[in-house]
């Protein structure tokens, strides 16, 4: 009897074993970040008891609310004694804690649908890979924006976007002999086009007109939006401008930006917007009128730009030495190298303290609240809480103010850490 073995091969590979349960999905999310550790053990379990307690205590008072009362008087009478929240002032205020409570009702169209064309003309801005074209809406925007807001004959809106058209045309001109001659003859023809475009408004004063609005009438939420929007998109070319004029070889222009930067940020905004407010209309000629939120949008720009400006440096001073004498090598002047080499990546470098500036300057615009503006907080604090209906109501309105302001600046920080990403201002 013959002992015969026969090799067994396999002609099929085996199909892989799935991975452990403890190195899969969530529980491999919490092993890893909760629980990785003793001490992250016992962290995470006070933190869970912590949100636990809040929860508990919280929860029944919003889910027991109530949104349907005509006064305070009325809520605590439905409640009977049971601890809940009175959210019925914003179901009967609403329209004061958004809009102010002069805008007229009728118009309420028009902030809304100013706020709808801002998400289009800023989207171009802020992700590339949108069509280009739409840029034309962005440049568009800030002159239909007053348009809708402030109202009056559409001439007006329409002579700015002329006069800024022009000054852009002569920079081009200009700029090849003199960066500077540029933006001085850009200067002083923007200007001669807006003065004459003013004699141009008051004869077509009836062409595309709606109701105007004075800006005293302005409030709400809808004030904090406009103040937010205009000082933190004029403060970042401005603060460009000063970070720049601070590296500049020019001992006077460096001096001036030094001296501003230097004043503004030692001083607080209070104080600034309290001089908008008081102080600088005695440097005005009798009988001379200002626009109160022009005043406070120049402060709150004026100070703004001057952190940016800091940042921006920063960001400069980043940049190798080699960077700056790639656009010497090339041939470039100075603007040029400033566009095509530096700021690009001074830029992205600083993208984290632009946003924390910018952030900060949206949650000071409640500031204005002090010199008597009625924006969101002003409003609270005015108007709604002053009356009888709902003098006692604080948490249900102040807790509404800061959720609006947490959606704004929530979403502007996670843009800019997606931003940081797509650009990867880690240069790697």
């Amino acid at each position: 009897m013959s002992d015969q073995s026969i090799a067994f091969v396999r002609h099929e590979t085996l199909p892989p074993s799935p991975p452990p349960a403890s190195e899969t999905g969530i529980v491999k999310w919490m092993r890893e970040n909760l629980f990785s550790s003793v001490t992250n053990s016992i962290l995470t379990l006070a933190a869970l008891y912590t949100v636990y307690s809040i929860l508990s205590g919280s929860m029944p008072w919003i889910l027991g609310g109530i949104w349907q009362a005509p006064s305070l008087q009325a809520c605590r009478e439905i409640l009977a004694g049971d601890s809940a929240g009175c959210f019925a002032v914003l179901t009967e205020r609403w329209h004061q804690l958004i809009f102010g409570f002069k805008y007229p009702q009728e118009a309420y169209w028009r902030p809304t649908l100013a706020f709808v064309l801002l998400i289009v003309a800023v989207a171009p801005v802020l992700f590339a890979n949108l069509p280009r074209r739409m840029l034309i809406l962005t440049g568009l925007y800030p002159f239909i924006g007053f348009w809708l807001i402030w109202g009056g004959t559409i001439m007006a809106p329409l002579m700015g976007l002329v006069g800024f058209i022009v000054a852009y045309i002569v920079f081009q001109r200009l700029e090849r002999s003199s960066f500077a001659m540029g933006v001085l003859g850009g200067l002083v023809a923007a200007i001669i086009v807006w003065t004459l475009g003013g004699y141009v408004s008051d004869a077509m004063s009836g062409f595309l007109a709606l109701e105007q609005i004075p800006s005293r009438d302005m409030g709400g939420f809808m004030l904090n939006i406009i103040l937010g929007t205009v000082c933190v998109s004029l403060s970042l070319p401005i603060g460009i401008l000063l970070a720049l004029g601070r590296q500049s070889n020019m001992p006077i222009i460096k001096i001036i930006c030094v001296v501003f930067i230097e004043f503004i940020r030692g001083v607080p905004l209070i104080t600034l917007l309290f001089v908008a407010n008081v102080v600088l209309a005695y440097f005005l000629p009798p009988g001379t009128t200002f626009d109160l939120i022009l005043r406070v949008i120049i402060m709150i720009t004026m100070f703004s730009s001057a952190y940016i400006a800091e940042v921006i440096r920063g960001g400069l001073a980043a940049l190798p030495r080699g960077q700056y004498e790639a656009g010497d090598s090339l041939g470039l002047d100075y603007a040029q190298s400033m566009r095509l080499i530096i700021l690009p990546q001074a830029l992205k470098i600083s993208i984290p303290g632009i946003v924390n500036v910018a952030v900060g300057l949206f949650k000071d615009t409640t500031l204005v609240s002090v010199i008597s503006m009625f924006d969101l907080v002003g409003m609270i604090r005015g108007p709604i809480l002053a009356s009888t209906e709902w003098n006692g109501v604080y948490w249900e309105l102040f807790g509404f103010a800061s959720l609006l302001f947490f959606i704004i600046c929530y979403g502007i920080s996670q843009y800019s850490q997606w931003l940081e990403r797509q650009l990867a201002t880690d240069h790697r």
